[in-house]
């Protein structure tokens, strides 16, 4: 609905459903509206290297894969494409602005960054995309898209894309666009969920939800699945739980480094994990293929928020599953979702791990367990003292010491060949268990006399500050 519209330069706003295509809907009128090196017009351009094209999206997850998409899309076409985030050095991509791109893909803040260093030129761009929008003024990244679109030339193109249409966004497209065209996907009164999506909402219990997650992951049908909780360290929590139940999890929140979050999330890609445990922020707009199940493992904070979890799967025309957990403090919240979306969920079931509608629901063996394999055992601890780690080894030891200092009976053969002369006048070294000389003690007297200890009968008496 989108691709004539934008092919002719016209400001647009497309308003869809999450997973219904908004990526390809503004990249392909970007990418054919370029002009590249080898057309005939390239030399014409009053800036040739400078970019083209300005895509902003809110996060560098959804930054990166609006990127690959384009890089998919312009394969034939032979753009220079950037994509330019935070969290990463600098050089990489001051270098590629230097050698020349035409189309720049990135988040808010480290577009405006390059742009006050003097790297990123904007000056030039025909074509400016803003992408999850709504997102956009959700993490107060407004007043950075705002400056962005300052330093843009009026003449350009300006296509915003967004799943739903908050008064700030309807207020920015007024400000910044020129008589753009407004594309709905489908009609006001259709719902903002995916219909091919079966959802389930139920009343679980804190301490029994990774149980019931366990036996969800167990289901017939499970494929990759992304769970979604409210917090980062609970994300975390979430994630090595499940892996030390023997479940190919990985976390993905804003406390990993940039690598680990890209390196996560490439490996949920490549099916090296097939369970994400994620905060909102960080899956915002993840597109990954053969997503079977979300969980809302926490009670969404909005209706937005839940439109946009559960719509990671049911993508493209696919069906998927979507479970949600509402704990008894988040109900009233869940009251309010249920009402804005319209669903049939006012009362959640209260459910259990033992629950038969649980297995009944999602095609669950009723004889699985909460583990794919056993808990590892722990390692005891030494005792304290123990260097050997036998605690009778040291007692023995210390029995040994006090018998050779008293002098008893029990001295040891090997003791008193110790305490023996060489011939030469050299004591003989008294050797440990590993055959290595052991540095001899000597004792100090305060009064004279003769010693068997050597010179210790001569050494001065020792200080009180000894």
């Amino acid at each position: 609905m989108t691709l004539q519209v934008g092919l002719m330069g016209t400001d647009l706003i497309g308003q869809a459903r999450t997973g219904t295509g908004k990526t390809l809907a503004f990249s392909i009128p970007v990418i054919q509206r370029t002009i590249v090196p080898g057309d005939a017009d390239y030399d014409e351009l009053a800036a040739p290297g400078k970019p083209q094209a300005l895509i902003v999206a809110p996060t560098r997850e959804l930054a990166l894969q609006v990127a690959k998409d384009v890089d998919t899309a312009s394969k034939n076409r032979g753009t220079r494409n950037l994509t330019i985030y935070g969290g990463v050095p600098y050089e990489p991509q001051l270098e590629a602005l230097e050698t020349g791109v035409d189309i720049v893909t990135g988040t808010p803040g480290r577009i405006l960054d390059l742009i006050n260093r003097g790297a990123l030129d904007v000056s030039h761009v025909k074509s400016l995309v803003l992408d999850e929008a709504d997102e956009m003024l959700d993490l107060g990244f407004l007043p950075d898209v705002e400056a962005i679109l300052a330093r843009t030339p009026e003449t350009r193109q300006t296509m915003l894309f967004s799943a739903t249409m908050p008064g700030a966004i309807v207020s920015l497209a007024r400000k910044h666009m020129h008589h753009p065209m407004n594309i709905r996907a489908e009609s006001a009164e259709a719902n903002q969920t995916v219909p091919a999506t079966n959802q389930f909402v139920w009343q679980a219990h804190d301490m029994d939800k990774p149980e019931v997650v366990a036996r969800i992951l167990q289901a017939d049908d499970v494929g990759r699945v992304i769970i979604f909780t409210r917090t980062k360290r609970q994300a975390q929590r979430v994630a090595d739980d499940l892996a030390d139940r023997g479940f190919p999890a990985s976390p993905l929140h804003g406390d990993m480094a940039q690598k680990a979050r890209e390196k996560a999330l490439q490996g949920f890609r490549d099916g090296e994990v097939s369970i994400l445990v994620a905060t909102d922020v960080a899956a915002r707009g993840i597109d990954v293929a053969g997503i079977t199940h979300v969980i809302n493992y926490t009670c969404p904070e909005d209706d937005k928020t839940y439109v946009h979890r559960i719509g990671r799967t049911g993508r493209a025309g696919a069906s998927g599953t979507a479970v949600t957990f509402v704990d008894w403090a988040d109900i009233q919240r869940w009251k309010l979702i249920n009402t804005a979306l319209d669903l049939p969920f006012e009362e959640p079931e209260e459910t259990y791990s033992t629950s038969e509608h649980l297995f009944r629901d999602l095609g669950i063996d009723p004889n699985v367990k909460g583990r794919l394999k056993p808990a590892a055992p722990r390692e005891p601890k030494p005792k304290q003292g123990d260097r050997s780690g036998s605690g009778s080894g040291g007692s023995s030891r210390n029995r040994q010491r006090s018998r050779r200092s008293s002098g008893g009976s029990g001295t040891s053969p090997e003791s008193s060949a110790d305490a023996r002369q060489t011939s030469s006048g050299e004591s003989q070294p008294r050797r440990g268990e590993d055959g290595q000389p052991r540095r001899r003690r000597r004792r100090r007297r305060r009064s004279g006399g003769a010693s068997g200890e050597g010179n210790a009968a001569s050494a001065p008496a020792s200080s009180s500050n000894d």
